[in-house]
């Protein structure tokens, strides 16, 4: 058994770490096919449904909303509390008070009752993942 060459060691890592590049997590999107049409170049897919240890609502659901270049949705109003996040793209939404723009990787929340106008105003695919948060 040979005694460990610390150096050497050190030097077997930093090459490995080179030529063997770990690619950064990401998260799980869906295809353009799957879920269905909630406007003209929107689509939406509802994930899992589960009961919720926050005071104040019995469950909470999870959903992406995929927006093709210049598609929107608008005038429907948030039907509950939620907390969105975008995983690719950009989006700009106005929720009643003005416009925002929203780019991979921003958080953001909104209040029932609020209003909900999104369009992707950039170049490419937005994902517009939401947390929903309803009540019992």
């Amino acid at each position: 058994m040979k005694p460990l060459n610390r150096r050497q060691t050190l030097l077997n890592i930093a090459v490995a770490s080179v030529i063997l590049p770990i690619a950064p997590a990401a998260a799980q999107t869906s295809g353009s096919t799957e879920g269905r049409e909630i406007a003209p170049g929107v689509r939406r897919i509802d994930y899992s449904k589960r009961e919720t240890m926050i005071p104040n609502y019995k469950t909470v659901s999870m959903r992406d909303n995929i927006y093709q270049p210049g598609a929107s949705t608008s005038g429907a109003s948030m039907g509950n509390d939620m907390v969105c996040h975008m995983l690719e793209g950009e989006l700009t939404v106005d929720t009643g008070s003005g416009d925002n723009v929203y780019r991979k990787g921003d958080v953001w929340s909104c209040a029932k009752g609020m209003p909900e106008r999104s369009k992707n105003t950039g170049t490419t695919v937005a994902i517009m993942r939401v947390i929903d948060l309803l009540p019992g």
